[in-house]
């Protein structure tokens, strides 16, 4: 036997595999089914903001040959709303980290206590959206605004906080250690990668905002990257995202320095029983090799 579980600040993790925001997390039902079926150890939401937003016209998402890319804008129904689909699943006894996003501190402070509130186990800051204008990246990008929120969040919350950034930016090493200083409990790297794609009949680009946020395989090796290089400048976890749809992905993102993973777009690809897959991967690569605890694999490519 082999130990697979996983601790992220307070919150013990059955295993290291979670369900990234954006993924089958618009209503209770769909959490349901990842949570029975999939046998994930913990769900992120949807990012939530203070009140209803519609998102972008369509075309919102285009499969490319190596991932995903997407604008869909943060549509989501508000926090009044999204607060029933929480209250339903919170009997199921899997952790639920509950995204936000917002245009400044005040907006964060107030989203914060009201998903604390619904007795979610976590709070993840979504300080990286790539194609969101006034929210996500053009507030994760500045170094001394991350750690403002993150300050903010953190004086007027009891529960963990984790802090989501950006590959987009000229150093995120810079801002994982602002979030750290603040007193994030983890940082979550990394979301998606800015993108474009050209219809070159049409002469325009295919999504209706133009700029999209891309994921999927072709991603991985900077997010592997960023968490190396987070690993080697901050004590606090971190939970890897990015191009994750097999064990061995998983395994490098520990390698690298990630606690646990996050899984998106590899449901597309895998279906909703990529976790206990991933799961089964990671603990049949484990065994070949010796390693008895998930811990021991944290961080062994630093040398």
């Amino acid at each position: 036997m082999v130990d697979i579980s996983t601790t992220i600040s307070s919150i013990k993790l059955k295993n290291p595999t979670i369900l990234a925001s954006g993924i089958m997390d618009e209503d209770a039902g769909s959490m349901q089914r990842i949570i029975k079926r999939g046998g994930v150890g913990a769900v992120v939401t949807k990012s939530i903001g203070l009140t209803a937003r519609r998102g972008y016209p369509n075309p919102t998402v285009i499969e490319l040959e190596h991932g995903i890319l997407n604008a869909m804008g943060l549509p989501n129904p508000g926090i009044d709303h999204y607060g029933e689909e929480i209250e339903k699943i919170k009997h199921l006894q899997t952790p639920i980290i509950g995204s936000i996003y917002g245009a400044n501190p005040d907006e964060f402070i107030e989203l914060s206590r009201r998903m604390e509130d619904l007795d979610v186990d976590a709070l993840e800051l979504n300080l990286s959206c790539p194609h969101t204008k006034k929210y996500g990246l053009e507030i994760g990008c500045d170094p001394y605004l991350v750690r403002k929120i993150t300050c903010a969040v953190k004086e007027n919350v009891s529960i963990p906080v984790f802090i989501k950034l950006s590959p987009n930016v000229t150093s995120i090493i810079e801002l994982a250690k602002m979030a750290e200083e603040a007193g994030a409990d983890a940082i979550v790297a990394i979301n998606t990668v800015k993108a474009m794609k050209i219809n070159i009949d049409l002469r325009r680009p295919i999504l209706s905002n133009k700029i999209g946020g891309y994921s999927g395989k072709a991603i991985m090796p900077i997010g592997v990257r960023c968490v190396y290089e987070i690993a080697e400048n901050i004590q606090i976890p971190i939970i890897g995202v990015g191009g994750i749809t097999t064990g061995e992905d998983a395994i490098e993102y520990f390698m690298a320095g990630a606690s646990a993973v996050q899984i998106g777009s590899g449901v597309y690809y895998r279906g909703i029983d990529i976790f206990k897959t991933v799961c089964s991967e990671i603990e049949n690569w484990m065994k070949k090799h010796g390693y008895k605890k998930l811990s021991d694999l944290i961080g062994v490519a630093h040398i």
